[in-house]
């Protein structure tokens, strides 16, 4: 039996995590609503931690050893409409790489998946 094809693999694997990850932060650090919360934060690195999560949450076979997106953003005091923001950019970049919007909509079911971590206020 022929195992199925993981989200990662179908969306064009570290390359296109890669890509998406670059073009999302480019327009969350645009972002008015949202830039505040990276205003001491190495976006280098949060890139290349971000890189990480989402690999492994569309199915890359490496294993995530950062922290719990809980713990993370607890006293951040994220709010609903600064969620939908991440969100629309996370999205807008998907679209600009030409991902079809099926895989699309796979991504933001596992990003709307950590919501209850993410959000406080």
């Amino acid at each position: 039996m022929e195992s199925e094809e993981t989200l990662f693999e179908r969306i064009g694997g570290m390359d296109a995590v890669d890509a998406t990850v670059d073009i999302f932060y480019s327009k969350v650090l645009a972002d008015d609503s949202i830039n505040h919360f990276f205003a001491k934060t190495r976006i280098k690195t949060q890139a290349r931690k971000q890189k990480a999560f989402l690999a492994y949450a569309f199915g890359c076979p490496m294993g995530y050893t950062g922290k719990s997106m809980k713990r993370v953003h607890a006293r951040m005091n994220i709010n609903e409409d600064h969620f939908e923001a991440v969100i629309s950019h996370l999205i807008s970049a998907l679209d600009e790489l030409n991902v079809p919007q099926n895989l699309i909509d796979e991504v933001v079911v596992i990003a709307r998946g950590v919501k209850g971590d993410i959000v406080s206020a």
